[in-house]
């Protein structure tokens, strides 16, 4: 099994891109963190269906610029061997692991970062926006670099970060950046779990306990077609009995994370931690027609709301 080239560098990399081979072939593109996994490898399956035989790059780069402080780039898990394994198991042409240096070249002062970031706007105030401040600053600036890299025709995103998908396809549009976004589905553990880098966290129980996001969206996609009210209130009864989950938000949005509708495509997404263990999910649902009673008496105001704060 032959591997994919690996670029190290911005030269590197363009020495590369610039092969006659490349010359009139579309180009695929999957940006990830590393400790790669299955659904990672879905993204590059997808990336090589969009461009046929065209070339398919993955850059593996864990972006400071969008953790906090006190989250956890330090702890990120980083596994390139393996990482390129899975690289080359499906097929991917060029890997672009570049150090932050590379991404992020000092400037004339030796002070590092970029001096010019892209700002996310009011979308990435709310859901992870409002619990990681400077989050989508950071992720939008590092994807936006590296679509100036790579120069890509493609760029594949899993849904799982749909809030991040969702602001990436509105960058594109907004700076009229000519890469088409192509969004592919979550891909789950066997009991439903989203898979992410950070399920390597979990210890023991919290395996388990982390089921309960999932349960709670479907929870929520099952009551969908009685409304809201219905939705959020199913997905309210099941978190109380998700043990172990801390959540930090659930709320029902429009597809593009605007208001929801009263009838029509939906999306419910949530975060919670799992012990030390912060994850999200997310899952498209169909709302249907709010349940109006002809007696009034037969149905008490739910409080449900499209926001909980609290577990």
């Amino acid at each position: 099994m032959t591997g994919p080239a690996v670029a190290r560098n911005r030269a590197e990399l363009a020495t590369l891109l610039a092969a006659p081979r490349w010359d009139g072939v579309r180009v695929g593109f999957v940006p990830t963190m590393g400790a790669l996994h299955a659904g990672h490898a879905s993204l590059m399956d997808a990336a090589r269906a969009e461009v046929g035989r065209g070339r398919v790059v993955v850059s593996i780069f864990v972006n400071p610029l969008q953790f906090a402080a006190g989250e956890d780039l330090d702890r990120y898990p980083r596994t390139l061997e393996a990482d390129l394994e899975l690289c080359a198991a499906h097929g991917v042409d060029v890997v672009f692991a570049p150090s932050v240096d590379e991404v992020y070249p000092p400037g004339p002062d030796g002070s590092h970062g970029p001096v010019v970031t892209v700002d996310p706007g009011p979308l990435a105030t709310v859901m992870e926006g409002a619990s990681r401040p400077g989050h989508f600053h950071g992720v939008l600036t590092v994807v936006a670099k590296l679509f100036g890299l790579v120069r890509p025709d493609v760029a594949v995103f899993g849904e799982k970060d749909y809030q991040q998908l969702t602001l990436i396809r509105r960058m594109v549009t907004d700076l009229c950046q000519g890469v088409e976004i192509v969004g592919a589905e979550t891909m789950r553990e066997p009991d439903g779990l989203a898979m992410s880098s950070r399920n390597r966290y979990l210890e023991g129980e919290q395996r388990l306990q982390a089921t309960g996001l999932v349960r709670t969206l479907r929870a929520a996609v099952h009551a969908a077609p009685y409304g809201i009210d219905a939705a959020i209130g199913s997905a309210r009864a099941e978190l109380r009995s998700a043990h172990g989950v801390d959540l930090d938000y659930l709320e029902i949005t429009g597809p593009d994370l605007g208001p929801p509708p009263k009838e029509g495509p939906a999306r419910i997404l949530i975060a919670a931690r799992v012990g030390g263990t912060r994850l999200i999910d997310n899952l498209p649902l169909v709302l249907g027609a709010p349940y109006e009673p002809t007696d009034s008496r037969s149905l008490e105001p739910t409080g449900a709301t499209t926001h909980e704060g609290d577990s």
